[in-house]
């Protein structure tokens, strides 16, 4: 598509470099910036340079925070002993959404995904044990994608903390294999929580 101004050309090409938007779409928000007020769009962008340079990571769960600890864990009225263990701050987002959860969180930031060069190290679990001890956590819930980065992932966790005496729950099988959590409808994943089941671990020298 050729423009007529680069002025144009170049705020389309900005807005077409986020996921999910094509270059029509990037026109026409470009077109639509066009007709507010100076001052509306300046404070428009100013929310996200704002947002880029102050956000912070909680330094408990690793959600998204304003702060050094987000509100979920400052929050006195959720049950400290239920961590609910994800993927990242979309699937967080997705359970708060279904209002049918009222522990704590814990935000890994990735999958174990050897192909893709992902091993534990580079995911939030150094300070997921301290977390249990210094909490007095009584039970863990998986809630992570069906897949099979998740189930790897899942298993690793199960046997990293197979010494303490927690439980350690996964999500129900609202949600089928290969699905995302954070793609499922409130209902169906809200389900998954409440209806949640033992997680059960298979050794290599189990046999069927």
């Amino acid at each position: 598509m050729k423009y007529s101004s680069q002025l144009i050309e170049k705020a389309v090409e900005s807005f077409s470099s986020l996921p999910g938007i094509g270059k029509k779409t990037a026109l026409r928000l470009s077109l639509h910036l066009l007709h507010k007020e100076a001052s509306w769009v300046e404070s428009f962008a100013a929310s996200f340079v704002q947002l880029r340079n102050e956000l912070k990571e909680c330094s408990e769960c690793h959600n998204l925070s304003d702060d050094t600890i987000c509100s979920v864990c400052l929050d006195k009225r959720r049950n400290s002993e239920i961590l609910c263990i994800v993927e990242s701050i979309r699937d967080l987002m997705a359970i708060e959404e279904t209002g049918h959860f009222n522990g704590h969180y814990h935000v890994l930031g990735g999958l174990i995904s050897p192909i893709d060069g992902i091993g534990p190290e580079h995911l939030n679990l150094d300070d997921l044990v301290q977390r249990i001890d210094k909490r007095g956590i009584r039970e863990i819930i998986l809630a992570i994608s069906p897949n099979i980065e998740g189930e790897t992932t899942m298993f690793y966790i199960s046997r990293k903390l197979k010494h303490l005496p927690i439980k350690i729950s996964t999500i129900a099988r609202g949600i089928s294999f290969g699905g995302e959590l954070e793609y499922a409808d409130e209902i169906t994943l809200g389900r998954s929580i409440i209806s949640r089941i033992p997680y059960l671990q298979f050794d290599s020298e189990t046999s069927v």
